[in-house]
């Protein structure tokens, strides 16, 4: 089974119980939040509270005295982000819906999933997940790794594996032999590359990322101020015969799209091998479709990107880049630092882990300010995933952003 394949109905189940326990933890936060809304987390019932919003389940007794006795919320709140279902539940559901087109969580465990939590569990400075060299499979009696299929990654999930106490930190150069030029973090899992370079023009790639990484969506980015030099070929010059729609519509997309997707010249993924597909300096074919539609467009020549955002109009200030980074540069790996340096990247974080604890999208003044505090927290603690949780989760159940 692949990651295109629907997940059995055993994994699926034990999901749906945990998903059951966050439903009734909402009755629970109903009759507790509003009395118990800056309680400290010695009183059991905030415990109990703050335990099941960040692992998805109650507490053991034993694990509940010792929050209980925890000398600080912090300390509480550390004893849930230690507990397995924190990343075989809550982690896995939030990366496995990043790691597949149709945004679903009941898809198989897969390469990216997986790796994803590993970051969050080791403390990685998940700043670098869209551009290090890093792969985490799992111990056990487990298929051998391959770039070729997910049968690792599925065997463990047929067998319930507890992702948590089982994870194994390698590279993709060592486990698939990419060569060091072809790997971005998760993008070149090998899940990463079904959903950014299969078929296409690799611009889906790029829309992915914005999506998931910074928590934009592509129509919420159009900006017809940017120069369109970088349009390729395949965009129309006059749609339906008339420039005007090109003007007024396609170039707002692509003005910025297309100069930040060279930066996926060289990838594909190929369906019929199942594997990533790297081309050092030679560019895709999938680059050149269609070029007939405006032979006056850009023709893509090596995996050079540029940021043309950073260039001004109406979206200049969206993702808020590095000033510090060139905001141009070569290859998939140059591409992820300079999206996961922006403060879209590190507010986007945040808000996924703010939703996964709280039960809901930040809403208010006070819940945007919460979100602001959190992101520069997150930046200055080296990006530390595991902590914003723990944070997110004391706000809205010990906190004055108690979840009614």
């Amino acid at each position: 089974m692949d990651i295109k394949t629907s997940i059995n109905l055993e994994s699926r189940l034990g999901r749906a119980s945990a998903a059951g326990a966050l439903c009734a933890l909402a009755v629970i936060s109903s009759l507790l939040a509003p009395r118990q809304a800056h309680a400290a987390t010695s009183d059991p019932a905030t415990s109990i509270l703050l335990y099941t919003r960040i692992t998805g389940v109650p507490p053991s007794k034993a694990t509940l005295d010792a929050m209980v006795a925890a000398p600080t919320p912090q300390d509480a709140a550390a004893i849930a982000t230690a507990a397995p279902q924190f990343y075989n539940v809550t982690l896995r559901n939030i990366f496995a819906a990043e790691s597949n087109r149709d945004q679903s969580v009941f898809v198989p465990l897969n390469d990216y999933t997986v790796t994803a939590i590993g970051m969050v569990h080791d403390n990685m400075p998940y700043n670098t997940a869209l551009s290090t060299d890093i792969l985490y499979t799992l111990k056990g009696s487990l298929p051998a790794v391959k770039p070729t299929d997910n049968a690792h990654y599925q065997a463990a999930d047929t067998s319930a594996v507890d992702i948590s106490a089982n994870l194994v930190p390698t590279t993709q150069t060592a486990a698939y032999g990419y060569p060091a030029a072809a790997v971005a973090g998760l993008m070149t899992t090998r899940a990463g590359a079904i959903q950014h370079f299969d078929a296409g023009t690799n611009r889906r790639g790029y829309s992915i990322i914005i999506a998931n990484q910074t928590c934009h969506a592509m129509e919420q980015i159009t900006d017809t101020s940017l120069p369109s030099d970088r349009v390729r070929q395949d965009v129309a010059a006059s749609p339906g015969g008339d420039s005007r729609v090109r003007l007024q519509s396609c170039l707002g997309c692509h003005s910025h799209m297309d100069p930040m997707a060279g930066a996926f010249a060289y990838y594909d993924f190929d369906a019929t091998k199942m594997q990533l597909v790297y081309t050092a300096g030679t560019v895709q074919p999938k680059y050149f479709i269609n070029a007939s539609n405006n032979p006056s467009g850009y023709v893509t020549v090596d995996d050079s990107w540029e940021s043309r955002m950073r260039l001004g109009g109406a979206d200049k200030n969206i993702f808020l880049f590095d000033p510090a980074k060139a905001g141009k540069g070569n290859g998939a790996a140059s591409f992820g630092q300079e999206i996961a340096g922006s403060d879209a990247f590190a507010s986007c974080q945040v808000q996924k882990a703010f939703k996964a604890v709280c039960l809901r999208a930040p809403a208010s003044d006070k819940d945007g300010t919460e979100i602001a505090a959190l992101t520069s927290s997150f930046k200055s603690n080296n990006y530390k995933f595991k902590q914003v949780f723990a944070d997110a989760a004391l706000y809205c159940t010990n906190g004055p952003g108690v979840t009614p």
